[in-house]
């Protein structure tokens, strides 16, 4: 009986593929070319939700992971699915209605039509949100664009479904106010012109469909790809960063609202979601414990944020945004220990170098910190101001968090062009050759620590809005611009900055949140955040390759892929909600050969 459970729970485990094969044409019957052909179980496996609506922690359970590909010429395409009695297709391709069919059992052949769409609301209601706030008129003022989309998309897309409505000035003045609350910082020129400006643009193009142009078209790479995806928490959560855990081969993705931290096997979907345990002292939502008191559902006292994982045994760090702390998770024992540190504020990205000394960013004071774990010790370089007014408000930064917890209005506060007083140090890498280099967002530079004199280097950058960077192995920087629809390499072997326009920019509007660098494969690959797309681009002959995600609002946050070249990176919108379906998932690209 025991041996014949056994072989019952390796077959639920390691569930055989099975191909359901479909065709698809036009009305007249022309075989339509890349349609974009999702496949779900029509009954997934589903965890129980014992745990505030997630799973219980420790428990071992399975997702049923959704499968994408697109048509080859012919109209037609083979999807390998997990075995299920029956599935459901969703088909997709840009001016033509959505197909939502089900079921269909798996294994089968099945041919479907397309009809075209033929009003032009429902045509542009298709495009992706960056095409609808390229249409906006914002004048001649293009900084006051870079603006709305470096404060305005810290944490969502704009443009989406949500913001293509009818908005009166004084809903737009609530809801930029309401935003200020949870961290934007549009200069005070910017909040007084953007909610009359985007009341009236809106309108406009509510009247004027035809002015919204389309995004970028699918191309040919995507015959053959294969996205898979692994549906994780609910609407309320935020899946932020993610990791690729290279002595496992396991992907953990960190759910920053509701501290869990979710452990995924992608080759057989077992899943195990852990909490980052809270200590007694920690108040519901941290040391900001004002930020999300109106959020509807949160179990934030750390806030876990970013991932990285030791060179030597392999444990994993996390910086816990909400808590002067960094924690470390052994994933073979599953423990969590915490490392405390006395100065700094907001721990941010994090990054692990050679010698095992762990780096992060501390956003909110100014700083770049560093763990070294041989000696159990935590070091800080503080940042220069860049202004005496700086200086000052850096200064009093602590009792600007007070006000802000008391319930203080954030917007009525000043913040001038350049938000003096929170240059944000953001992202950080280690290079090959040992230095730590990291971004300021609001301080439009970057900058190179030497760990072996401890001396640092600011460089300004070209371009505003240096958000998170990675680097090559040729130890040149990779930076994502983000309200600038780019990014840009810098060679500090000479000191020049090459911009890179990205290929689903639509009159320069793209969101490039983070981007990581395949040094194995020479590719540079780029989160999409308002087009939905993940792209990666060579280095050697600078040519991109664009992969649309199955579900409009993706707003991805980072990027890793695994020792065969596929990349991972999941569904960060905050809130959640705002997903198509309100789904976040974790998203695994295959490229095609």
């Amino acid at each position: 009986m025991k041996t014949k459970l056994i072989l019952f729970l390796m077959f639920i485990t390691y569930l055989p593929l099975i191909a359901i094969e479909i065709e698809v044409k036009d009305t007249s019957g022309k075989p339509l070319d890349l349609v974009m052909v999702t496949v779900k179980a029509e009954k997934p496996q589903v965890a129980p939700r014992d745990d505030h609506g997630y799973p219980p922690e420790g428990l071992v359970f399975n997702i049923t992971p959704e499968v994408t590909m697109f048509t080859n010429p012919n109209g037609r395409v083979q999807v390998p699915f997990s075995y299920a009695p029956s599935v459901i297709v969703r088909l997709r391709k840009i001016g033509f209605k959505d197909q939502n069919l089900r079921a269909f059992p798996s294994g089968s052949s099945q041919s479907f039509r397309m009809e075209k769409v033929v009003d032009m609301n429902a045509l542009v209601s298709q495009y992706p949100s960056n095409s609808w706030v390229a249409a906006l008129d914002f004048g001649e003022d293009k900084d006051l664009r870079k603006t709305y989309l470096e404060q305005c998309g810290f944490c969502h897309q704009q443009g989406s479904f949500f913001m293509r409505r009818a908005f009166t000035e004084g809903d737009w003045e609530e809801i930029i106010n309401r935003m200020m609350g949870y961290g934007a910082r549009p200069h005070g020129k910017a909040k007084k012109k953007l909610p009359g400006l985007l009341s009236h643009a809106y309108v406009d193009l509510l009247k004027h469909p035809e002015r919204v142009k389309p995004g970028r078209i699918w191309g040919k790479e995507l015959h053959g790809a294969v996205i898979r995806e692994w549906p994780m928490g609910d609407s309320f959560s935020q899946m932020h960063d993610l990791l690729y855990h290279k002595k496992t081969g396991l992907v953990y993705v960190g759910d920053n609202i509701q501290d869990r931290l979710w452990e995924i096997d992608t080759n057989t979907g077992k899943t195990v979601v852990y909490k980052v345990p809270k200590q007694p002292d920690d108040e519901l939502g941290g040391l900001l414990p004002g930020r999300l008191r109106s959020f509807q559902k949160h179990e934030t006292y750390v806030g876990l944020h970013s991932l990285a994982e030791s060179p030597v045994d392999g444990h994993i760090f996390i910086t816990p945004s909400l808590q002067k702390r960094i924690t470390e998770f052994d994933p073979v024992t599953k423990k969590f220990t915490d490392h405390v540190f006395a100065d700094g504020l907001y721990p941010h990205t994090v990054r692990i170098d050679e010698e095992d000394r762990v780096w992060f960013t501390l956003a909110l004071s100014n700083q770049v910190g560093m763990f070294d774990r041989k000696k159990n010790t935590f070091k800080n370089y503080t940042l220069p101001a860049r202004t005496t007014k700086e200086s000052f408000s850096l200064w009093i930064s602590g009792f600007i968090v007070k006000l802000m917890n008391w319930g203080f209005p954030m917007h009525l506060l000043p913040v001038d062009e350049r938000v003096s007083g929170m240059p944000l140090p953001y992202g950080i890498d280690i290079a090959p050759n040992g230095n730590v280099w990291f971004t300021r967002l609001h301080a439009d530079t970057i900058g190179v620590i030497n760990p072996k004199d401890d001396s640092f280097q600011l460089i300004e950058t070209p371009f505003q809005g240096p958000r998170r960077l990675r680097i090559d192995k040729d130890n040149h920087i990779w930076i994502s611009a983000f309200p600038e629809g780019a990014i840009a390499k810098y060679t500090p072997e000479d000191g020049k900055f090459k911009l890179y326009p990205l290929p689903t920019a639509v009159d320069g509007v793209e969101t490039p949140y983070s981007l990581n660098v395949d040094r194995q494969r020479n590719l540079v690959w780029v989160n999409g955040t308002s087009s939905d797309n993940l792209m990666a681009m060579d280095i050697k002959t600078e040519e991109w390759k664009v992969y649309p995600m199955s579900r409009k609002v993706t707003f991805t946050r980072d990027v890793e892929f695994g020792p065969d070249g596929k990349a991972y990176t999941c569904n960060g919108a905050f809130p959640s909600w705002h997903i198509e379906d309100g789904q976040p998932t974790l998203m695994e690209i295959k490229q095609s050969k």
